[in-house]
């Protein structure tokens, strides 16, 4: 919570309170429970206007129209023929260095290791 600790947690309810003293904290976290109430309120009341906004406007719409559009369609095409040309380029490459590797061995023999 909050990239907080339980040590760093014990220590800011002790000083609160000390601050405060004990008869005054539950009046205090009623106070900020009713403040992050009237926020959430307000921020649900700016979303749904937005919402409303951009369904009287045709917003909605024209994203999904734009979503559903051929020219997305093509790119998405375009980048999965990427993506499997990618896959035969790293099977070449992993050919290629086995390849070497073998070079390798017939030039110079096996390596013995001595204990």
């Amino acid at each position: 919570m909050f990239g907080i600790g339980g040590g760093e947690f014990f220590v800011i309810i002790l000083v609160v309170l000390m601050l405060f003293g004990s008869d005054k904290i539950p009046e205090i976290a009623r106070g900020l429970g009713k403040g992050m109430q009237q926020l959430k309120n307000a921020t649900n009341d700016i979303k749904s206007e937005i919402h409303k906004s951009a369904d009287v406007d045709g917003i909605k719409k024209s994203f999904n129209d734009i979503g559903n559009s051929s020219q997305v369609q093509d790119i998405k095409n375009t980048l999965n023929g990427v993506d499997t040309s990618a896959n035969s380029l790293t099977e070449n490459i992993t050919g290629e260095i086995t390849k070497a590797k073998e070079d390798i061995e017939d030039m110079t023999g096996p390596i013995k290791r001595i204990r």
